[in-house]
């Protein structure tokens, strides 16, 4: 038994029995998009936290639109993970199709089926967008040199996109930045304009934003959103948005020629700094029209007002909430409070508002509320009129009002005539009422102390505290010297490193992945292949080749089937560092396929 195996062991006899948790069966399908015409991709079905042995019947959809050239082909995974003592188990089986897309538009994958211990599952629909061939073949990097100088402005470019050039004032228009390449690139610097004459608020991107394809002017390209911005025009008239610049790092084929396999392997790109702009946009800000209600507070958009009383009816120096809610979509943040005019004999506090809103690509929708706390200080019957809400629809270019509900009040006579003790009239934007006197606790007068009679001193945990110390101390010298003997021949602590030094690489690649650096990621999981069969056979790196690793895997009883998956594995990550052109869920793949791989070589051979 190794050391490590050892001291989990030891710390597993301490440690209390942990519940293996069961989890729900989830089944989800994948697609790249969009894709170009002519051009392979994958469709993927993915079962998981189902036993393998129980996942039976898959049924895929009818592909229309698309030519099926390869599947279902199969692969698995599994994991587990123990967190505060709990150990949870996931496994996954995907099923996965190689379409290619014969005609240009937008094409929807129904749902799969699939039957998991009798029960059926369907997944996720999908739409997938099928862009034309490029009408010329010239763009890429042909005309860029070796020193970059001739990287062309139809190669990579950046264009303000806005929703509308036309708009009211204080209608939102989205302002969005994207970069458009042809090239293999890095953002390392960009600045964009301060929206004078606009209130702007800005769209939350996520950190790790993905690559994706779109045809301008009869060409592909590869492309990301950079920024996203709502604007509101404060003043009428033409407003220019000023263009934005953006400065890359583009990687370039150099045109040299190769000193040897490993310069042309290593050394075959190289990186140049780019800076590119976009033009200024002109926004034509048409002035409100005349004629505004007297309830316009600078509401424009899409509204609904709602209001309710709590209670409807009270005692005279007892609490009321009137609440309104306006819900829609517009310039709603920026919403003015609407006045209330309550009777006289109602003392009236500072409203409390609370905004509840989600920002968009499609702009500023959800609610505000807002509580009026209102205390009568007299009994009678009362009236709270109505809320008069106007705002100003861009869509059919008129003034809308709304009114809320009227209500008709009954105060009795409070206790005493007076507030209601303990209560305080706190009632600010973020406090509501506090309730006095329930903090103060009674002391017991028959609390007694009392003397203990358990001592931890000559006490069973005592001695252990000294005999356990002792053992564990004893174990790892026993296993030190173990670990020392073995150290010695360098050649067996390669082998049995070899699981080791691939996973620190195949995490480093992970990484990678998620940064979206596809040249790292390849570089980093060829490394880690090729080392750890250079590691696990004994074989020098200089003397490995494709074909004497498949004769010695075969020698050490690895089946065909694990070979081949090694063999694809090296293949694409060579492939791919010249033409790093695969999709996100292709390389998560790619990387699942390596991890699963080493293992299997990893439990076969056993040294």
């Amino acid at each position: 038994m190794s050391g490590k195996k050892l001291f989990l062991f030891s710390l597993l006899l301490l440690l209390p029995a942990v519940l293996l948790k069961a989890q729900n069966v989830d089944f989800k399908a994948f697609a790249q998009s969009p894709v170009v015409v002519g051009e392979q991709f994958r469709v993927s079905f993915t079962v998981t936290n189902g036993e393998t042995r129980d996942v039976k019947d898959l049924r895929a959809p009818d592909f229309q639109g698309f030519d099926v050239l390869m599947g279902p082909s199969t692969s698995k995974s599994s994991s587990t993970s123990i967190i505060n003592g709990n150990v949870s188990t996931e496994t996954s089986i995907t099923y996965t199709y190689i379409l290619m897309g014969s005609k240009e538009g937008t094409y929807n994958i129904a749902p799969a089926t699939v039957t998991v211990k009798g029960k059926q599952y369907n997944s996720n629909a999908l739409v997938v967008k099928v862009l034309p061939k490029d009408k010329s073949s010239q763009a890429g990097g042909e005309d860029a040199s070796a020193s970059g100088s001739g990287i062309s402005n139809d190669n990579l470019f950046v264009r303000a996109i806005v929703s509308k050039t036309n708009v009211y004032e204080q209608e939102a228009l989205l302002v969005t930045y994207k970069l458009f390449s042809r090239h293999d690139l890095g953002v390392e610097n960009a600045n964009f304009p301060d929206f004078e004459g606009f209130v702007s608020q800005e769209i939350e991107l996520p950190q790790d934003r993905q690559w994706s394809m779109d045809n301008y002017n009869g060409l592909n390209y590869r492309t990301v959103i950079l920024k996203q911005t709502l604007l509101y025009p404060q003043r009428s008239g033409e407003i220019t948005i000023p263009g934005a610049r953006v400065d890359c790092i583009v990687r370039i084929q150099n045109k040299q020629r190769s000193r040897n396999f490993f310069d042309d392997f290593f050394d075959s790109y190289q990186d140049v700094k780019k800076s590119i702009s976009c033009a200024p946009v002109k926004i034509h800000v048409k002035a409100l029209p005349s004629g505004k209600p007297a309830s316009f507070n600078g509401a424009v958009g899409d509204y609904k007002i709602t209001s309710s009383l709590t209670p409807k009816d009270a005692k005279a120096n007892e609490s009321m909430t009137l609440k309104l809610q306006i819900s829609g979509t517009g310039n709603l943040k920026f919403v003015k409070t609407p006045e209330i005019n309550f009777p006289a004999d109602f003392e009236q506090y500072d409203p409390k508002v609370d905004n509840n809103l989600k920002i968009s690509s499609a702009g500023v929708s959800g609610t505000k509320t807002i509580e009026y706390l209102v205390i009568p200080r007299s009994e009678g019957d009362f009236k709270i009129p109505g809320v008069a809400f106007s705002y100003f629809d861009p869509k059919t270019g008129t003034y809308k009002t709304l009114t809320t509900e009227t209500y008709n009040v009954h105060v009795a006579k409070g206790k005493g005539g007076s507030s209601s003790a303990g209560q305080v009239s706190n009632f600010t934007s973020k406090e509501n009422i506090k309730l006095l006197g329930q903090d103060i606790r009674f002391i017991r007068p028959d609390f007694k102390l009392t003397k203990s009679t358990h001592y931890f001193f000559g006490s069973v945990w005592y001695w252990l505290c000294y005999i356990l110390p002792t053992i564990i101390l004893g174990v790892f010298f026993v296993i030190y010297r173990k670990r020392i003997a073995e150290n010695a021949n360098v050649a067996l602590m390669k082998t049995k490193k070899a699981n080791k030094v691939a996973s620190k690489r195949l995490k480093q690649a992970e990484v990678y992945l998620k940064q979206n650096n596809n040249q790292a990621y390849y570089d980093e999981l060829l490394k880690a292949t090729w080392g750890y069969i250079s590691d696990k056979l004994s074989i020098p790196l200089s003397n490995l080749t494709k074909d004497n690793v498949e004769a010695e895997l075969t020698r050490y009883g690895v089946d065909n089937q694990t070979i081949q998956e090694v063999m694809h594995i090296l293949n694409t990550c060579e492939f791919a560092r010249y033409a790093p052109s695969q999709s996100g869920s292709t390389m998560s793949e790619l990387y699942s396929e390596a991890v699963d791989v080493i293992n299997k070589i990893e439990s076969i051979i056993k040294k």
